[in-house]
């Protein structure tokens, strides 16, 4: 089961967060558009500190196509994670960064919104490393960041519908992911809110320790 982690905000938390062996460390990147974006050289100096043994991450709320490829051409993450709303950001849009990034692994962000997600997650299908399946609130320009779940049906109906590996996200914490797995069957589950510290953007290394563990325990058979 893949772990992966949102956002990671200093060096010593991606450190920290990877050595607890988080699959996925992942950082909010971006040109300051929307908030707590980290600058490059922020988030150069927090992608440079994720341990060799985890994947960087680099989310991108934008769908600026130019910006994605200019900073992920320089950060140079494991993975370029697309998380502008379905409407902005479409499989084409994909198909044509890959082009220009051949040697980085692609994540899609997938609104759960209802039956119409299917469709949406299945139009991605053979051209994405990895679906995100995600919480969305209609009129959002980016999918997600919500800390609330959603409609756990729907997003086993994708995972029976596509060959990418799933990761599931909206909304989980240590004490609900064991069952959302379950319910889901997921190749990977991903926590932000609800392993944040309070209400800070800082990471609870305790919850996070605690997420990893709880979804790593879960036995599918």
């Amino acid at each position: 089961m893949l772990t992966q982690i949102y956002e990671v905000s200093t060096p010593s938390e991606a450190d920290a967060i990877s050595g607890l062996g988080i699959d996925h460390v992942g950082v909010l990147v971006g040109n300051g558009a929307f908030p707590r974006e980290r600058l490059a050289r922020e988030a150069a100096a927090i992608l440079e500190a994720v341990r060799a043994s985890s994947k960087s991450s680099a989310l991108f709320l934008s769908a600026d196509f130019a910006l994605i490829e200019q900073m992920a051409r320089e950060l140079r993450p494991t993975i370029v994670h697309l998380g502008a709303s379905a409407e902005l950001l479409q499989p084409a849009h994909v198909v044509d960064l890959r082009k220009a990034l051949p040697n980085i692994l692609f994540m899609r962000s997938v609104p759960v919104t209802g039956p119409e997600s299917v469709s949406i997650a299945k139009n991605y299908d053979g051209i994405i490393d990895f679906l995100l399946l995600d919480s969305h609130r209609a009129g959002d320009t980016q999918i997600g960041a919500l800390g609330v779940t959603h409609d756990w049906n729907i997003s086993r109906r994708i995972v029976e519908s596509v060959r990418t590996p799933v990761i599931l996200a909206g909304g989980l914490g240590p004490e609900n992911v064991a069952d959302a797995i379950r319910a889901v069957r997921p190749a990977g589950a991903d926590s932000k809110t609800q392993t944040d510290l309070g209400d800070t953007h800082t990471k609870d290394l305790t919850k996070v320790a605690a997420f990893e563990k709880a979804a790593k325990g879960v036995t599918l058979t």
